[in-house]
């Protein structure tokens, strides 16, 4: 993937975004409902929990919206049914984040209190997800000099690590002006690893998670009703655009170095990353007032932002 082509992809998908100063309103290219209420995900309780057992009265929301394959915060809700029964589910607030890359070995989650405001909370998971992203690219650094790779990866790497620290205090600095602490960041010491699982790791969290997280940025930086979280974007976005053409530079120069079968085994796994991501984005549901000031989309532009991202990328990803 190249610098010329990956550009032209996210300036034309930007220009979807509906513009935060000329109003709140839907995207002139897809639309979407005005009145369609983002803020309730009443599901049905799951039959079985993950770990196979059925739930009871006592079990928590956090385990029904797990099982559900939602994110927290939640609530249980019981209300009379039309025939004068007791219906009981499970309302959570499903929240799909993809900025930055993930390390392995990332045992923190960014969740806060439960009674944090929901905004505040968004950011601090965001603000979580960045952090998450420097011992990441720190790490990317180191390995791409022990496998030889050429400088200017490396210090692009590095230099995307220091990116990532400031991102992290902007996330903050937005979670802590909505009521929100900067989440614990834990992650498990690294061990050494092969190119493969090295271009395997790039490949999900960079070519794909971190590519749609640029582009995210982006959406965002032109949506967001709330002029801070336009400015902080406005920012992070074309760093974030420069670590995905990194990712894919590092995508490129890895293959060269692959055996055939190390290839597929990497494609496969880029594979199903997009589908994972398609899933995640179409089941993505966040209060109205929170989307519109955070400036992400609804579940249903998020998974066709997916899908057309994919079939530039990737088209026999998503077939």
């Amino acid at each position: 993937m190249s610098r010329g082509k990956l550009r032209p992809v996210f300036k034309r998908l930007w220009l979807l975004a509906p513009v935060a100063t000329l109003g709140v309103g839907c995207s002139s290219t897809w639309g979407c409902d005005p009145d369609e209420n983002w803020s309730q995900q009443n599901l049905p309780l799951p039959a079985t929990l993950r770990d196979g057992s059925v739930p009871t009265k006592d079990t928590s929301c956090e385990a029904l919206c797990d099982a559900l394959g939602a994110r927290t915060p939640c609530s249980r809700v019981t209300e009379e049914g039309a025939d004068g029964s007791v219906v009981e589910s499970v309302n959570c607030e499903a929240q799909f984040l993809c900025e930055g890359r993930r390390p392995e070995g990332l045992c923190s989650d960014g969740a806060v209190a439960s009674e944090t405001p929901a905004l505040g909370a968004l950011f601090a998971r965001m603000a979580h997800l960045e952090a998450a992203s420097v011992p990441a690219f720190e790490r990317l650094a180191q390995e791409l000099a022990e496998h030889g790779a050429p400088e200017r990866l490396v210090r692009a790497a590095t230099r995307s690590a220091k990116d990532e620290v400031r991102h992290a205090e902007a996330m903050e600095s937005l979670a802590r002006r909505h009521g929100a602490p900067m989440p614990e960041l834990k992650v498990a010491p690294f061990q050494a690893r092969s190119l493969e699982a090295l271009a395997i790791e790039n490949a999900v969290e960079g070519c794909v998670r971190e590519t749609y997280g640029a582009l995210l940025a982006g959406w965002q930086a032109r949506s967001a009703e709330d002029a801070r979280v336009r400015e902080s974007l406005g920012t992070i976005a074309p760093d974030e655009l420069r670590h995905a053409e990194l990712s894919w530079a590092i995508h490129a120069w890895a293959l060269e170095r692959l055996s055939p079968e190390a290839r597929e085994r990497v494609d496969a796994a880029r594979r199903e990353a997009w589908r994972e991501l398609e899933q995640d984005a179409a089941s993505s549901h966040l209060p109205d007032e929170v989307a519109r000031n955070a400036g992400l989309p609804s579940a249903d532009v998020a998974r066709r932002l997916v899908r057309e991202l994919a079939s530039e990328l990737m088209p026999e990803a998503l077939a």
